[in-house]
């Protein structure tokens, strides 16, 4: 009986010692630089409803511009961006044959250059068809360049 208890636990060991072994190179890695968590985060800009589609982006430390596109709604205009803590009032006419515009959204504090930026996008519109005031949600994430 107490052979198979000893031979249970230095298999046990074995392994807990291998993958501590492991475990202490990776930390080593990152510590030293060589693998950097920064590089495995996906950079997106994604819109949740279709209509109005978030192109190309770029964020720094203190501004946020997307480039955006009305990609099936019908003449929309654009009252209001907020991303984050960032927020603007705009009166922009988009119309419906994929026109394109960047927004520059200024005054933001976004965080050091080269960090991970992470925020919830609200873009409020009025469309032309109805006369309704509408809106459209995401979320942006980027590293700050």
């Amino acid at each position: 009986m107490k052979k198979k208890a000893q031979s249970a636990m230095e298999f046990l060991m074995t392994y807990g010692w291998g993958i501590l072994a492991v475990v202490a190179a990776i930390s080593a890695l990152a510590y030293f630089g060589v693998v950097r968590p920064m590089q495995f985060v996906p950079e997106r800009c994604m819109i949740y409803t279709a209509g109005i589609t978030c192109l190309d982006y770029a964020a720094h430390p203190d501004d946020i511009t997307l480039l955006l596109s009305n990609s099936g709604l019908e003449v929309v205009d654009i009252t209001h961006i907020k991303i984050g803590t960032c927020e603007s009032d705009w009166n922009y006419t988009m119309l419906n044959d994929g026109n394109k515009k960047d927004f520059t959204l200024t005054g933001c504090d976004n965080g050091a250059q080269g960090s991970v930026y992470k925020g919830d996008i609200i873009i409020n519109y009025i469309d032309r068809s109805s006369s309704f005031a509408k809106k459209i949600e995401g979320t942006l994430t980027t590293k700050i360049e």
